[in-house]
């Protein structure tokens, strides 16, 4: 036996034993060899693989692709890696990882291609039921944002009709007894002193009262937005804050658009009530900044406070349900928020969202 039967009698041994289906072709681009791997997997002799015999296996969905990828890459005599479908001994089609490199001899001659190849099809089973996984997942997030976004639309209607309930009848049967105490008052015979002071004590704890059943009407259902637009209502909102908690708030503002769609500015809204109920509760501050400006297509909404911060990373422990709420109105306004915060150097809360709005919130 001369040296080239040696080394070839050595090779196909090795390629017998490798754990891998393994293939040669000659600069023909016909194939001339498959090892005992590949003709164990197919269930076929060699006698019937040779040649463009083996492409006989390749599932007819794949077998074009399949073609163009050996032909162009061994017409350019280039490496090449490529999945198809490739029939086994029982009729079952599995998927297959086919791995080429060209040939050469050590004068630099080309003498074809010698090629390895591997069942995938576990894997490829694993990736599809990955991928039915996450689209399962998808349509969940999207079921659950449409309940949030139902949610919140059923709670701004109860809010709004609350509003209305609060500034239409218990204002105006607040404002009916004041009148009454008022004609009381004024009316004869004389009353003792003791009863008008406690008359003027009813009077002043009535209008009091009306303030507040005002207030709450306006923080339930903020008409302004519908009345003066966002600009004014988040001014509002910030002097009455102002007022209440005794923070100031310094408001500013920068190329805001004039026509806002109402969920926009709705949602903006509810998210700037929430960040400064947050600065009252954990912020230890006396001062905050709200800036509302809009660059393109976009809304800017911050909120900035210079007290006590925090650490980002706990932000669902520092805000709780209200970071919930703001991430559900910004998801429904298909934007983005961002928490800027260190321990001790305040914190700021960036919102974007574009200014056409896709939730369908109403105020």
């Amino acid at each position: 036996m001369d040296a080239i039967q040696e080394s070839d009698e050595r090779f196909r041994i090795m390629a017998d034993t490798a754990p891998v289906m393994i293939w040669m072709s000659g600069p023909d681009k016909l194939c001339i060899y498959f090892n005992k791997g590949w003709l164990e997997f197919t269930g076929r002799p060699m006698a019937q693989e040779l040649g463009n015999g083996w492409a006989e296996g390749v599932h007819p969905d794949d077998f074009q692709r399949c073609l163009e990828v050996y032909v162009a890459a061994f017409d350019a005599r280039q490496e090449f890696k490529m999945e198809y479908r490739l029939r086994r001994f029982d009729g079952e089609y599995r998927w297959i990882l086919d791995h080429g490199t060209p040939r050469y001899l050590s004068a630099g001659d080309f003498v074809g291609y010698i090629g390895s190849c591997i069942d995938i099809t576990d894997r490829k089973l694993s990736e599809e039921g990955l991928r039915q996984k996450e689209a399962a997942l998808r349509a969940s997030r999207n079921e659950l944002q449409a309940l949030a976004r139902k949610l919140l639309s059923a709670q701004e209607e109860e809010r709004r009709a609350l509003a209305r309930e609060l500034h239409d009848d218990l204002s105006q049967r607040l404002a009916a007894v004041s009148i009454d105490m008022g004609m009381l008052e004024a009316g004869p015979p004389p009353l003792p002193e003791p009863i008008l002071k406690k008359i003027a004590r009813i009077k002043e704890h009535l209008v009091q009262l009306s303030i507040e059943v005002h207030d709450l009407s306006r923080r339930l259902h903020p008409s302004i937005i519908e009345d003066l637009g966002l600009v004014d209502a988040i001014q509002s909102e910030c002097d009455r804050f102002s007022a209440q908690e005794k923070i100031s708030v310094e408001f500013s503002m920068e190329q805001v658009p004039e026509a806002i769609p109402n969920n926009v500015a709705l949602g903006l809204y509810r998210i700037l009530q929430e960040a400064l109920r947050n600065i009252a509760k954990h912020a230890g501050t006396k001062e905050a900044r709200v800036i509302l400006s809009g660059k393109g297509d976009t809304l800017f909404l911050a909120i900035q406070d210079s007290g006590s911060g925090f650490d980002p990373a706990g932000a669902k422990k520092r805000w709780g349900i209200g970071l919930q709420s703001v991430k559900e109105r910004v998801q429904l306004l298909q934007g983005k928020f961002f928490i800027d915060s260190k321990p001790g150097e305040g914190t700021a809360l960036e919102v974007r969202v574009p200014i056409a709005g896709t939730g369908n919130l109403s105020g």
